[in-house]
């Protein structure tokens, strides 16, 4: 048989009793250490949020358009160039000399055609004054138009060797930034393979494609037909800024396989902080409402009967305040009704309140201006 302390029945309902008023804090005893902050009325931006990468405005590839061997390379990897600048050269000594072949085909063929316009003449005034042939005028009319023909298809071809010629030269479709190279000097380049010399991606201005539910949708299309909707950038732990931009468009179908809509948006990147395949945090504002209440999302607690916040009064006693709140950017938070501009709200230490608990504030701010 084992022995057993008895506690008397009302020691233990004094015990049970007494916890709550502790932890209370009552009038009389130290109170609770909390963090305030004044409610004030102001404007917020409706925001919807969404991960995203950014894109080279344009990507091109400069490939080569005649065969040949790479005698030159004329950028360095990395390099800012403009449109027109040249990239890389292509021997351009076989085109030259066809070029200069056909110039000289040109040319004798304009010189029989200058002999046969003589003939021409005259063979017609003789035939005309019955001391010739027509026949022979006719011929010589033939020759002439002949090399008429001729010179003509001479320009063709002297226009076609000297646009190959042109084609030696390389040169940046765009403005942007060159990466690695993609061929060495010394290479015999292949039109028909498609040889790419280096791929140049203009990224001032630089596109960002993010992705957002497709629930949003509906108020993403009407708040566009109002207005240029505004997109900022963020790393991707949305801490730093990287740039300001403006939507451009959203995509023209839904992926269904996750619900989402992809938007497309276009930044100035001035400071080149955003780079192609940089993972961001896209924050698209929708709208900006004016006269709103903010508080901080620390200050608002979930309890079984709802949302709530707890409000300080002049004598310092936290008093239990439903609220219900409209929106909520994971920061802060937009309380529709429940508070009023002025009152005095705890955002920090809740967990030791109570409804009629007294506390002191080390009034650390909490809400925006």
């Amino acid at each position: 048989m084992s022995w057993r302390p008895v506690v008397p029945a009302l020691v233990l309902q004094l015990v049970a009793l007494s916890a709550p008023a502790a932890l209370a804090a009552p009038e009389g005893g130290s109170p609770v250490p909390v963090s305030t902050a004044q409610v004030q009325r102001g404007s917020t931006e409706i925001v919807l949020t969404g991960l995203g990468t950014a894109q080279a405005w344009q990507s091109v590839t400069a490939r080569a358009q005649v065969n040949g061997y790479l005698s030159a390379i004329e950028f360095q990897e990395g390099q800012a160039v403009h449109k027109g600048d040249l990239l890389a050269m292509i021997d351009p000594r076989p085109y030259a000399a066809t070029l200069a072949q056909a110039a000289a085909h040109k040319a004798s063929d304009q010189a029989n055609l200058a002999n046969d316009r003589v003939n021409l003449h005259r063979d017609t005034d003789l035939a005309q004054r019955g001391f010739g042939s027509q026949q022979q005028a006719d011929n010589d009319e033939a020759l002439v138009r002949e090399y008429e023909a001729n010179v003509q298809a001479d320009d063709a071809a002297i226009a076609s060797a000297r646009l190959n010629l042109d084609f030696c030269q390389i040169r940046a479709p765009i403005d942007g930034v060159v990466g690695f190279r993609l061929v060495d000097v010394g290479n015999l380049i292949e039109a028909s393979a498609e040889t790419a010399i280096v791929t140049v991606q203009q990224i001032q201005p630089i596109a960002v494609v993010f992705t957002l539910p497709e629930r949003e949708f509906e108020q993403i299309e009407s708040a566009i037909q109002l207005h240029p909707l505004v997109v900022r950038a963020y790393t991707a732990d949305v801490r730093t800024l990287l740039d300001t931009g403006t939507l451009v468009a959203p995509d023209n179908s839904i992926a269904t396989a996750s619900g989402t809509i992809a938007l497309k948006a276009v930044f100035p990147n001035a400071g080149r902080r955003l780079w192609p395949g940089q993972y961001v945090q896209s924050r698209l504002v929708l709208r900006t409402e004016a006269n709103t209440i903010e508080v901080a999302d620390d200050a608002v607690q979930h309890g079984p009967d709802g949302l709530y916040v707890y409000t300080v009064d002049q004598a310092m006693v936290a008093h239990h305040a439903a609220v219900t709140v409209g929106y909520d950017d994971g920061k802060f938070s937009v309380v529709r009704s429940g508070l009023a501009a002025g009152e005095t709200i705890v955002t920090g230490g809740q967990e030791r309140v109570q409804d009629g608990s007294k506390v002191e504030s080390n009034q650390k701010p909490a809400l925006r201006g």
